[in-house]
């Protein structure tokens, strides 16, 4: 299996093969990253049609479409139906598995104050509900100060870039992950609606739809699981996997999508998608970016470029910055890549995050 093949039917699973006009939960089905301005928003729009700021707080604040804390504890936009499986059922119940899932502040924390990991996430994540009851809804800082008053001092550390003592953010996080709160459009957190929980094992198959095929590190990587975690979950859908060649290596897919995967769809049509889209999460990196040196630049720590996609294929970067009441759109072009081709989606994300119009820019 080459990487062309594998990347075409990681394109069309994520919803990039071809913009329609489905809802925008359908368009969330693959959980799309919001760690920047705009990012959940704009991905999204590259894979439904007609999505508005307007249509998209509206889905938001009637819980049509959520935004809340999941894989990893970072902030998501994603179907309603799944924030249970992408949300509580992938919190470990073993400390030794929760504290690697938590991070190293928080390890270091229990070790040194004497607590067990899934003790402190109890008592942060019911702080969390009792400080969002009764309809609440409370920014970041807001949400820090009510926990301030009700979570014991060795689970508020300094923290030297707020200058204050605030619970140790992968632990409020996950606070948030279990008690089951989401975010409204004005980025305040309230309490949402997971629903019934499903087997973790679930989550599996789901990201081999989207991300197959791979291994259980990859599952493990994407989903912040401890390795041994990650493997139990992999093990319990074993029988329903098919083991694909990838290369010189290789990789397992759900049998079920291995027709799928011999023939995915043909893309069309040119995508400005944002730093952070789930086409551009780590497994697809490599073989989207096969050049080191293209890779370091496109997947930065920090202040990452978006990818511009020209029939599926990574075409160029982009970047996006406010000039007054214009958008500015910079373009770096990888390969063929004409302006008339990038206009419209310019205009596109300009509408999207409030300017008057696009400024581009083709380098």
């Amino acid at each position: 299996m080459d990487a062309d093949q594998v990347l075409a039917f990681r394109l069309a699973r994520s919803g990039l093969a071809d913009r329609d006009a489905r809802e925008l939960a359908e368009a969330a089905a693959c959980p799309a990253s919001d760690f920047a301005r705009d990012a959940a928003l704009l991905a999204l729009a590259a894979r439904a049609e007609d999505v508005s700021r307007e249509a998209y707080d509206h889905a938001v604040d009637t819980g049509d479409l959520v935004v809340a804390h999941i894989v990893r504890g970072a902030i998501h936009a994603l179907a309603p139906g799944d924030l249970a499986l992408y949300g509580r059922a992938l919190i470990a119940h073993d400390d030794g598995e929760l504290g690697a899932q938590l991070g190293r502040q928080v390890q270091r924390l229990a070790a040194e104050k004497r607590f067990a990991p899934s003790e402190a996430l109890e008592e942060v994540a019911t702080a969390t509900k009792d400080a969002l009851a009764k309809g609440r809804a409370l920014n970041k800082n807001e949400l820090h100060e009510e926990l301030r008053q009700r979570v014991r001092a060795d689970l508020l550390p300094w923290c030297r870039s707020c200058r204050s003592h605030h619970v140790a953010p992968m632990l409020w996080r996950y606070a948030t992950v279990k008690a089951g709160a989401r975010l409204d459009s004005e980025r305040r957190y309230r309490m949402g609606k997971p629903g019934r929980t499903p087997a973790a094992s679930e989550a599996v198959g789901r990201f081999l739809g989207f991300h197959g095929p791979a291994n259980p590190g990859d599952f493990a990587e994407w989903a912040g699981l401890a390795k041994p975690h990650a493997q139990r979950l992999w093990d319990e859908v074993a029988g329903d996997l098919a083991e694909v060649p990838v290369g010189k290596s290789r990789g397992w897919l759900m049998s079920a999508d291995t027709g799928a995967l011999e023939s995915p769809p043909a893309a069309q049509g040119i995508r400005l998608i944002p730093p952070g889209d789930p086409y551009l999460q780590k497994p697809n990196r490599p073989l989207l970016a096969p050049d080191t040196k293209l890779r370091k630049r496109l997947f930065r720590p920090v202040a990452s470029p978006g990818a511009v996609l020209k029939d599926g294929r990574l075409a160029g970067l982009w970047r996006v910055k406010a000039k007054g009441r214009k958008a500015e759109l910079t373009v770096e072009k990888l390969g063929r890549l004409a302006r008339r081709d990038l206009e419209q989606e310019a205009e596109r994300v300009a509408e999207l995050r409030g300017a008057a119009e696009a400024a581009l820019v083709v380098a």
